[in-house]
């Protein structure tokens, strides 16, 4: 098994209802990543950075993650980011000439709502991300895999599929 960098930037596969004001907000202290990778993965670490809702995400969020995954150790990465803007962070590393092998993943239902699709999309990301054998920048979500350009969210259907 390879050993693997998880970067949790946040998304709604960290969200968790605040009883304060009713909403769903990112948990910036779950321990949800960790707790479906013990389960299963081997050589992992987890990182936490950014905190947000990809949809507040900015262009000097992605610069801090492309500057995380560039000065990492790493070579296998798995980030953890909210669906809505995925492809535009993946375009963003792109663009920076990284030479490691990046699979993102989320989900569109918090884990603490459901566990089922989060567990399932970062577990579809562990095993592909074992099985690439080439750097570059990949999306696996809801059993679509591929590299970023190939995969989108349709919002139309609730899912990513093949572009």
């Amino acid at each position: 098994m390879r050993k693997i960098l998880i970067i949790n930037t946040g998304g709604t596969f960290n969200k968790v209802y605040d009883p304060l004001n009713g909403e769903l907000i990112v948990s910036k202290t779950a321990h949800t990543v960790e707790q479906i990778a013990n389960k299963w993965f081997c050589e992992f670490e987890v990182l936490n950075i950014i905190g947000k809702d990809s949809l507040d995400m900015t262009n000097q969020d992605r610069l801090e993650l492309l500057a995380t995954i560039s000065h990492s150790g790493y070579e296998y990465i798995i980030v953890i980011h909210g669906t809505d803007t995925m492809n535009m962070t993946a375009e963003y590393l792109f663009d920076g000439d990284c030479e490691k092998c990046i699979v993102f993943t989320g989900a569109m239902v918090p884990y603490s709502i459901d566990p089922v699709e989060a567990t399932a999309n970062l577990s579809s990301a562990y095993g592909y991300i074992n099985a690439l054998e080439k750097s570059g920048i990949y999306i696996a979500m809801n059993g679509v895999m591929d590299t970023y350009e190939k995969v989108k969210k349709d919002k139309k259907l609730g899912k990513f599929i093949f572009a």
